[in-house]
Order: structure tokens, then C-alpha cells, then sequence
């Protein structure tokens, strides 16, 4: 380790008696990250250890985060928590700090003297210098057994090399200090033998975190939460009342046959992004992508049916408006561009798991999804990029005044005609 040897007597060792207790305790009742973490701060602080600042991190899955970070600091209320944007991996920020060192050369700890050497080897220690810290020192504790065998010893090396993006993979903590003398040897060896604890609290919260964080990804928070606490039983559903948002984007097979594969999903992942957007600002669950269409709801239940229903028709507007400037945005860029097409409808619905018995899906059937979509496909004979049925018009009150008719069509599979209607100006 590359640090200078204090010359100052030993320090008296920290009562840390029942902190491993205490903090398995808290990793069982599922505390949050970021209290479980200054909880620990605060403990190890109050013991008599001098640490002025600590930084604590750990991968996660996440579609746009990679990574959580924490930062602790004594005397300040609340602990300081930032995610960081997958794409911050790439960044100088982080190849040049203590982290992306340790992980790139399998680095179990490194200790630093502030005061002296090259204090300017990580980004990070000049800003740590100007505040006054003398002595750094930071830990990866990882998770998988063979890796963790080499903790103890405080020197060794994971055997593994870092793998980016990987999650759930193990805790980064650092702590820095302004005692002249730096750390007390023996004090620190007694944080460093707690942090496995701190580790397996953390990790409890930690898997529960992806795990929600996975469900939401992929089928939506709503259903997400459900599946989560409990309802994974396949025929499980309730009916519901809700508005159905159908819609899909028009030339997307054309150009599947002309892009490359590359800018073929990037075309697609900005156009998803761009329907998907307006449901999401206005209280929709975006409940499944089936190649370039999208299925979504706004659910009534326990709610106003017309304030339900202005959300839906404003989703569909700021879509229909946002659109074409999207669009013309693209062709100045040289990109190729998409039209859409949408319906929205009102009806009740199954809510719940369907499918088979080990591989389900949760997602909304029933006939009034089955006119979501055949009015959606109304949309190119009729040219109009949004189609609005009769049900939800009769339920959306004075937001409805500015809808247009486009008069009675007849549905595929549908008795009866349906009024149909259409945004106006």
C-alpha cells in the first residue's frame, strides 16, 4: 500500500459490540439503501472513528442507471444519493477514479496519503486535498464466495476481472479523514471487518430494488408491484374499467427491409420512445411494445372517469403534435421518419396472468381490447392518425367538446357500427 507509516500511539479500538446484529437486523426488515448506510455512518462516527466523508456504491440493473453511489458526511441530515447514467462508465470522471481502478486491476483495497505522493492521481483527490482530508482508504467487498475468500486479508486481489454493467456484484466503500495521523491501523481494521455485514444489509434491499426495478421494466409499475407481491398465480385477473391506448407506427416494415440492423433498432427504440412518452406524462401504464406497436391503459378504478379520460385525449394530443416536429427534426438529420396510428378506447377488461403455466404474461384481455385494436386498424383506410370511439367520448365530459365525427363504421367482428371520432384543431 502506498501511504506513509504514522508515527502517532495506537488509538484506542472502537466499541462496535452488536453492530453486525444490528445491521442484519435492518438488512431483514428491508430498509432502505440509503438509511441502512447512514445508519452504519453514523454508528462507526460515534464510536470514535474519524472518518470526515464516506462514499459508498454498487451496481444495479436499470434500463438508464448502472450504478447507485451514496455519500455520508458527519453532521449533514440527510445522506447525499446519486444514480449514475449507464453512460458515466465511459467517462474520464470515472476511469480515473479509485473504483474503476480497484475493478480494472482486481484490486480488494487501496489506501492513499493525501499530504503527500502523487496526490493527483484520481480525479477525486484534489477536491478531497482542498477539503482538508489527509488519509484515504477504500474496499470492494464482493459477493461471490470465491472473490470474498481474499477480503479478509485486505490486500489480495478479486480473481476475476471487472466485468461493466454487471450487477449485484458486490459494495464499493470508501472513507476519508483529517486527522493528521490518518487512520488508526487497528480502528480501521475494525470497519474493514463490519463492511461484510454492511454488504449482506445492503444486498437484501439491493435484490428486492432490481428485482422491482425489472418488473416495472418490463411490464409496467402497476403490474409490476402486483407480481411482485404475490400475484403470480396464472388465471389470477380482476375486471377493470380503463381506457385502452392501441396504437403502432405506419412504414416500420418498409424499412426493415432497407436500414441496417444497427440503425434499424435505433429507429425503432426513438420512435417507441416518442409514443411512449406522452402515456407515461399523463398517468398511463405502458404495458407491453409487440414489435412497433404499443399497448397501454389509464385505469378508472377509484378515479373520476372524465378527469381519466382528458388525460388519455391529452396524451393523445401532445403525441399527434410532437410527432411531426419530431419527424422533420429526423429528415434535416438525414434520418428516416414514421407516421402512427392510434385508437383509444373505453371498456372493461381482464387485469391479471394469462399464458402458460411456467412462462405468463400480465396484460389486459377482453372485447373491449379487441376494439382497441380493430378501430386501429381504421386508422390508414380513414387517414387519420388518431381514432377515438364513442365510449370514451360519451365518458370524457367537456374534454370531449372539441372532438370531431367522423360518422359510423363498421368494426371487423363487431355487430354493430361504432361513431367514431377523431381530435380536432
Amino acid at each position: 500500500m502506498s501511504r506513509e507509516k504514522s508515527e502517532s500511539p495506537k488509538a484506542k479500538p472502537l466499541d462496535l459490540d452488536g453492530l453486525d446484529l444490528w445491521l442484519v437486523e435492518r438488512g431483514m426488515q428491508g430498509l432502505p439503501l440509503g438509511d441502512q448506510i447512514a445508519g452504519f455512518c453514523q454508528k462507526v462516527f460515534d464510536s470514535g472513528f474519524p472518518m470526515k466523508r464516506v462514499s459508498m456504491g454498487m451496481y444495479t440493473l436499470h434500463p438508464r442507471y448502472g450504478s447507485h453511489t451514496f455519500l455520508w458526511q458527519p453532521g449533514v441530515e440527510a445522506i447525499e444519493h446519486t444514480p449514475q447514467e449507464r453512460a458515466v462508465l465511459s467517462r474520464d470522471v470515472y476511469l480515473k477514479s479509485p473504483v474503476h481502478h480497484m475493478r480494472s486491476r482486481g484490486l480488494l483495497s487501496l489506501r492513499r496519503r493525501l499530504d503527500s505522493g502523487d496526490t493527483d492521481e484520481f480525479v477525486l483527490f484534489p477536491k478531497l486535498r482542498a477539503e482538508g482530508l489527509v488519509d484515504y482508504a477504500a474496499y470492494i467487498v464482493p459477493y461471490e464466495s470465491r472473490q470474498a475468500e481474499a477480503m479478509p486479508k485486505r490486500t489480495g486481489t478479486i480473481s476475476d476481472p471487472y466485468s461493466p454493467g454487471r450487477a449485484l456484484d458486490g459494495i464499493f466503500f470508501s472513507c476519508a479523514t483529517d486527522r493528521p495521523e490518518g487512520f488508526d491501523d487497528g480502528q480501521l481494521g475494525q470497519v474493514i471487518q463490519a463492511l461484510p455485514y454492511l454488504a449482506l444489509s445492503v444486498k437484501s434491499r439491493l435484490t428486492y430494488d432490481v428485482a422491482s426495478t425489472v418488473l416495472e421494466t418490463y411490464l409496467g409499475k402497476d403490474a409490476g408491484h402486483r407480481v411482485l407481491t404475490g400475484a403470480i398465480e396464472r388465471g389470477t385477473a380482476e375486471a377493470i374499467r380503463a381506457v385502452i391506448w392501441f396504437s403502432d407506427l405506419r412504414g416500420f416494415t418498409r424499412l426493415t427491409d432497407s436500414l441496417p440492423r444497427d440503425v434499424l433498432m435505433e429507429t425503432l427504440d426513438d420512435y417507441l420512445e416518442a409514443m411512449a412518452r406522452p402515456v407515461q406524462e399523463n398517468r398511463g401504464q405502458i404495458l407491453k411494445f409487440m414489435g412497433d406497436g404499443l399497448l397501454a391503459t389509464f385505469d378508472l378504478t377509484g378515479r373520476d372517469e372524465a378527469a381519466v379520460c382528458k388525460e388519455a385525449l391529452t396524451a393523445a394530443a401532445q403525441l399527434r403534435d410532437d410527432l411531426p416536429v419530431f419527424n422533420e427534426e429526423r429528415r434535416t438529420a438525414g434520418k428516416p421518419v414514421m407516421d402512427f396510428g392510434l385508437a383509444l378506447h373505453l371498456g372493461e377488461v381482464l387485469y391479471g396472468n394469462i399464458g402458460a403455466s411456467e412462462r405468463l404474461d400480465f396484460t389486459v384481455v377482453g372485447p373491449a381490447v379487441n376494439e382497441a385494436s380493430r378501430l386501429q386498424a381504421l386508422c390508414r383506410p380513414l387517414e387519420r392518425s388518431v381514432l377515438i370511439s364513442s365510449t370514451l367520448r360519451d365518458s370524457a365530459g367537456e374534454s370531449a367538446a372539441d372532438l370531431v365525427s367522423l360518422g359510423f363504421h363498421a368494426l371487423r367482428g363487431v355487430r354493430e357500427p361504432h361513431e367514431l371520432f377523431t381530435l380536432g384543431a
